[in-house]
């Protein structure tokens, strides 16, 4: 349920409220809107008497909440939500760029590669410490010495870094380098992971699973969003169908629906949507076309050479060709990367 409050409402009326909604044993969630504020309620296992709280100080109107995702749904919250990263925000008119390798490798390669970023205007990094890979024996990630490495690039540059988290106990070694939380699409219903991430203050990327619906991956959402973490930001990265021409089939049909049932903003990663380099481009500007927030994209100083994903990583001219034309493309349709 959602209780909307008056324009007029005190801080009072509000506390009023939110004490209720406690002494019936359920959660509130305060959300401050642009005119007034509205209060979301979860815990339920039953639908709420709205007579409850229609009586009180303040109170404009209960408005029932039909989704199973309360929280992520549009109905609870009518205005987008954007994520403030470090010096970018995912969200409202502009476009963001996270961009970097799939995973750390080594000291001279991490700098070598922040630099080039930073030096185009890309305000985040993206970069593995710890990589879970479909086979035991491929590259793992470098761990806490990939993590010193993340650090010392956003010393030595000023870019944000975001790394991915893959299971709740490394929380208090990622958490105080990231600024940003990437939770990866083999754990999007690792549900012991989302309750951790969701009483961290750091915001959270949160990857569709492989063979995810969308109200499936709205669900996950709702997990962080329950434990008291607003900062979340959906990213589409391809989903397995029978298609054999890409390494995945990249689900830009998602973007409309997923904004129009809710206000989380969305980030689309091409790089693993196709899995091959000639193809990130052009799904980066359809991503960019069909109103996505953002890209990830894979970026290495020598993708031949990498240690994951390399046959999906842009070198450098690469990138730096696809960052003009993403310029060109979005100060054409309005929405100026940022």
């Amino acid at each position: 349920m959602l209780i909307v409050m008056h324009q007029q409402a005190s801080s009072e009326q509000v506390d009023a409220v939110l004490r209720q909604i406690r002494d019936f044993g359920l959660e509130p969630h305060p959300i401050p809107g642009k005119t007034r504020t509205a209060i979301g309620i979860t815990g339920n296992v039953s639908a709420i008497d709205p007579t409850h709280f229609e009586g009180l100080e303040g109170v404009k109107e209960c408005i029932r909440v039909t989704k199973p995702y309360k929280l992520a749904s549009r109905e609870m919250k009518v205005d987008d939500t954007y994520v403030d990263v470090a010096d970018a925000t995912i969200g409202k008119n502009a476009f963001t760029v996270i961009a970097g390798p799939c995973s750390v490798e080594n000291e001279t390669m991490i700098l070598r590669t922040a630099e080039f970023l930073r030096g185009l205007g890309v305000r985040l990094l993206r970069g593995g410490a710890y990589k879970p890979r479909t086979s035991p024996y491929a590259f793992q990630g470098l761990g806490a010495d990939g993590l010193e490495l993340l650090a010392k690039a956003r010393e030595r540059t000023g870019i944000g870094i975001v790394t991915e988290i893959m299971d709740a106990s490394q929380l208090a070694e990622i958490a105080p380098i990231a600024d940003m939380l990437q939770i990866g699409a083999r754990n999007m219903q690792n549900f012991t992971l989302l309750k951790a991430v969701s009483r961290s203050d750091r915001p959270v990327l949160l990857k569709r699973g492989i063979s995810a619906t969308l109200e499936e991956w709205l669900m996950a959402a709702e997990y962080i969003l329950s434990g008291g973490n607003a900062r979340v930001a959906m990213c589409e990265r391809g989903v397995r169908t029978f298609a054999d021409h890409s390494r995945n089939t990249l689900d830009l049909s998602v973007i409309p629906p997923l904004q129009a049932l809710s206000h989380l903003p969305i980030v689309v990663d091409p790089s693993h949507g196709t899995g091959h380099r000639a193809y990130v481009g052009a799904m980066a500007k359809a991503a960019l076309a069909a109103g996505a927030h953002g890209l990830m994209i894979e970026v290495h100083p020598d993708p031949a050479r990498a240690l994951s994903d390399g046959a999906q990583s842009l070198d450098f001219g690469e990138f730096q060709k696809l960052w003009g034309e993403l310029r060109t493309l979005a100060d054409a349709l309005g929405r100026p990367i940022a």
